[in-house]
């Protein structure tokens, strides 16, 4: 039986398995997929403290290299569902299942895609989903920001201030976002809002050209440098509703001190996956480190 397992291997997963480790806690972290979690799709990292400059997948591989070498234990598979009780839980998998006195559910969300052929191939070559990771990139640059939320429409405002060029395209007929945020979008000589209009296809060859958009049954091209696509995140706990608390969006419902909404003591949560306002790297790493502490001390506990 594992003292702690977490679920996820993403910048807070990882951080609490060091800690947890620190602690002298034996620790198994499951991840389906990516080392890193979204990270891994940066080309440049700027706002991490203590490094200039670093990729997505340089931070994701000293994270790793760093868990691993504290003695963390690492499987790859995919969470089906928690069972189990106070103190003694069981994970299950695709491929097996693994006891655990306490559990770090760490599985953070990804961003919606458009879906389209070629946006994978162009993650950060011109693809964005991030205005404050990748926007410094398009400095002086035309683009587009796919959407028209409140998310898309922040990004906006954030892009306009650094880009000659943003471009709005909003799939309805009207933005959705807030009344205040519509207003300070109004304001903005070099900003551009495009209603009615889907992005049906990714323009680009060997370097990323644009965007084709259809309105009202008609296509035209848009050619920009870069887009930043801000239609929503999907998180990652269908297989925790049964024990955890959702909210509409199917976030965990928790706290600052990474307690989840539960009648399960034990069970933590950590990163993108939870109920929070800021997304980024640093407070992912900052939920691991509280979610881990948690979870020692609950360890300790059983112990008394």
């Amino acid at each position: 039986m594992y003292d702690i397992i977490v679920i996820g291997a993403g910048p807070a997963g990882l951080t609490a398995a060091l800690y947890a480790r620190r602690a002298q806690k034996n620790v198994l972290i499951i991840e389906k997929s990516t080392f890193g979690g979204q990270i891994t799709h940066s080309p440049r990292v700027e706002n991490y403290p203590g490094f200039s400059v670093m990729s997505g997948t340089e931070f994701a591989d000293k994270l790793v290299e760093q868990v691993l070498s504290q003695g963390a234990e690492i499987e790859l598979d995919c969470v089906t569902k928690i069972c189990g009780n106070r103190g003694d839980y069981t994970v299950i998998c695709e491929n097996g299942q693994h006891q655990s006195k306490s559990i770090i559910i760490a599985t953070g969300s990804h961003h919606r895609q458009l879906g389209l052929d070629k946006e994978n191939a162009f993650i950060g070559e011109g693809i964005s989903y991030c205005a404050v990771c990748d926007g410094a990139f398009y400095k002086d640059k035309t683009v587009a920001v796919i959407g028209g939320g409140n998310t898309a429409l922040q990004e906006a405002v954030m892009l306009s201030d650094i880009c000659t060029k943003v471009y709005i395209v909003q799939n309805m007929d009207t933005l959705t976002g807030e009344k205040k945020l519509i207003e300070d979008i109004s304001i903005k000589e070099n900003v551009e809002v495009i209603l009615s209009s889907s992005v049906i296809e990714i323009l680009a060859e060997n370097t990323f050209k644009g965007i084709k958009i259809e309105s009202n049954g008609k296509a035209s091209e848009l050619l920009v440098d870069g887009i930043f696509v801000a239609i929503g995140q999907q998180p990652e706990n269908e297989p925790f509703k049964d024990i955890i608390s959702l909210n509409e969006y199917g976030y965990i419902i928790s706290d600052e001190d990474c307690l989840p909404k539960t009648k399960f003591e034990g069970i933590f949560v950590a990163g993108d996956c939870r109920t929070k306002s800021i997304r980024q790297i640093t407070t992912a790493t900052a939920d691991g480190a509280v979610s881990a502490l948690a979870a020692c001390k609950f360890v300790d506990s059983l112990q008394i």
